[in-house]
């Protein structure tokens, strides 16, 4: 069964957060993108927890800005080193301060998160799984040289607009509906987008949508006359902990050239390509995603 608390951390932002699993088993933390929230990994939750697939502890944050945890209204608040500790947070209330998750897993802007505390501690994780999030290094690389990423990614300039909460809540969110119909075989394929899925994700966006476009907002990866100038450092890169990415290579706006040269960046490495599915993967897939996920941990 899915529990739902709130929870306060040591610096003061509250994470709202559900969970399944008994604290002390070996611990998985799940981090959603946008414009999802904690609740799309419920399926996942129930399936870790039980004794045939680990017995895991499964907890998925709703990160800062969604659903009901913390929306600083400083767009600044939303930078990575703070979105990096809100997580090291929970991890650490976790696991106890000398604790490791057996895994992290993370899609899109939870992926986002995940490279950069696994870079920055990756003692806090033995594991990383990514699902369609580019890695800094190659979606730099890709955004300076490649007009089809650069292309692909001018949606950013416009999530990143002060107006853009409010034109997405126009039309019942039709925009944001659009993020999943849009996106290749989607959900008119694989009909994951149900009448009961729909109603989630409507009542989490009429909670505000201002705290997930603040991601883009204050994100440097932006398809703009700014990029040219961006240089990141080498060490921001490199990834020391055995990684799996996962990659529907449907997705239209992360192309599939971004998993070219990964292993510059990542020692131990493992890439799961899936022909028949979009950015979407999670949803269109579960049962396959839940296997490679197993397969992972176990290995």
């Amino acid at each position: 069964m899915i529990e739902t608390t709130i929870q306060t951390l040591p610096h003061g932002i509250d994470l709202s957060i559900r969970t399944c699993g008994q604290r002390g088993r070996p611990t998985l933390v799940f981090l959603h993108g946008f414009p999802e929230a904690a609740f799309v990994w419920d399926e996942y939750l129930e399936h870790f927890a039980k004794p045939e697939n680990g017995g895991y502890r499964a907890v998925a944050p709703n990160l800062r800005g969604f659903e009901r945890s913390s929306s600083p209204a400083d767009v600044s608040a939303y930078r990575a080193k703070h979105l990096v500790q809100d997580i090291a947070a929970l991890i650490e209330s976790e696991t106890g301060k000398d604790g490791q998750l057996a895994c992290l897993v993370a899609h899109d802007w939870g992926g986002a998160v995940a490279w950069n505390l696994v870079n920055q501690q990756p003692h806090l994780q033995k594991k990383l799984i990514i699902i369609n999030s580019p890695h800094p290094g190659t979606f730099l690389r890709e955004l300076k040289n490649s007009p089809k990423q650069h292309a692909a990614s001018l949606y950013i300039n416009f999530l990143a607009r002060p107006d853009a909460p409010a034109i997405l809540a126009e039309d019942n969110f039709r925009r944001l509906w659009e993020f999943f119909t849009n996106m290749g075989a989607g959900a008119d394929q694989y009909g994951w987008l149900t009448d009961a899925v729909r109603a989630q994700y409507h009542e989490v966006w009429s909670m505000g949508l201002t705290g997930g476009c603040n991601y883009y907002a204050v994100s440097p990866m932006k398809p703009d006359d700014n990029l040219k100038n961006l240089v990141l450092p080498p060490e921001m890169f490199t990834i020391k902990i055995p990684t799996q990415v996962i990659w529907g290579m449907g997705d239209i706006a992360l192309r599939p050239e971004l998993l070219d040269g990964l292993d510059d960046y990542i020692a131990d490495l493992r890439i799961n390509k899936i022909d028949d599915a979009t950015h979407w993967v999670t949803h269109e897939q579960p049962a396959r995603i839940k296997q490679l996920i197993r397969d992972f941990l176990q290995a």
